[in-house]
């Protein structure tokens, strides 16, 4: 099996408007929902989601060089095609597709009229590489496979548009379907299964008309078909559970220049993972959070974990702890 892999887990950007809000709107763009994100936008969220913030989240984890770079989801805000070309740039800044994985968040598919086309300008970042091609569908279809290492990444898509005040998500029969049939090719290659998805994966870890719809189901194929971690956002706030052998891992905005309640300043993780080295061995997985000091003037180390998953057996055999 190949060595350890080190990979960083962002989530939640919230990139704020460039130019302001009305910078990017047009006739025909204007409804409720968005008047309503607006209202949110200004009154709450523009003082939270800061540029200089993701600004220092990003120029650490360049530092810390890591092997892949996750995001899982909510770039942007209201749906507008400017913040799907902006959310582009950003992404080309961070780093090429090869480096950079996506998912869309529900802030990402705020309006389905527009957003085929504005996820489409995100392609590149999620979908399968060579590797995931022979396991997973081609192209832009959820879930796409890609390789790090002993880790493969499976990128699941929850985010659908929904009613004005609803932040649900659902990931569908079909989409299901074919997450299994990859979690199961996946550990027959021996890999490290590592799911990445907006929305919490399993029921309860959200309000209802924050949840993820489909949440049991989701549970359901994991548990039957076996994952190793689980990584999402959307709660903007740190945790850490374990649902039978297999490790969920939430992480905060990683643009929060402003503590909110009881979200942090800006976090992400660094994910070092060590594969077992047998068949029935143990996956080692090290989880540094790293994030704004209480000053916000530096980006360093909050917290350092690790957890100790035995693979193929229905009993977690390690410790993992809430944040």
């Amino acid at each position: 099996m190949s060595k350890s892999v080190t990979l960083a887990h962002l989530s939640d950007v919230h990139l704020p408007f460039h130019g302001g809000f009305t910078s990017g709107l047009r006739p025909g763009l204007v409804n409720v929902k968005r008047v309503l994100g607006w209202l949110n936008w200004t009154r709450k969220r523009q003082f939270i989601h800061l540029a200089w913030a993701i600004e220092k989240i990003v120029a650490d984890v360049k530092a810390r060089a890591p092997d892949h770079v996750l995001v899982s989801g909510d770039l942007i805000n209201i749906g507008l095609p400017s913040e799907y070309e902006a959310a582009r740039e950003w992404l080309t800044a961070l780093g090429p597709p090869g480096w950079v994985s996506v998912v869309p968040g529900n802030h990402d598919a705020y309006v389905a009229r527009e957003a085929e086309a504005g996820l489409a300008l995100w392609s590149p970042y999620m979908a399968s590489d060579a590797f995931g091609q022979t396991i997973a569908e081609p192209g832009m279809a959820f879930p796409y496979v890609r390789r790090a290492g002993p880790v493969a990444i499976i990128g699941v898509n929850s985010g659908v548009a929904t009613r004005p005040g609803s932040a649900i998500g659902e990931i569908g029969a079909q989409q299901l379907a074919r997450l299994a049939t990859s979690l199961d090719r996946l550990g027959e290659a021996g890999l490290v299964r590592l799911v990445m998805i907006h929305h919490p994966p399993v029921p309860g870890l959200a309000p209802p008309q924050r949840a993820l719809s489909d949440a049991e189901a989701l549970a359901g194929v994991l548990a039957q078909h076996g994952a190793e971690l689980v990584v999402h956002g959307h709660n903007h706030v740190m945790s850490s559970i374990m649902n039978g052998a297999m490790a969920i891992e939430g992480v905060a905005s990683a643009s929060a220049g402003r503590a909110y309640s009881d979200e942090p300043l800006a976090r992400y993780n660094l994910i070092r993972i060590a594969p077992p080295v047998s068949p029935t061995g143990s996956v080692q997985i090290e989880i540094e959070t790293r994030g704004l000091d209480s000053t916000g003037e530096a980006v360093t180390q909050i917290a350092l974990r690790t957890i100790d998953i035995q693979v193929h057996r229905t009993q977690f055999k390690g410790k993992g702890s809430a944040l």
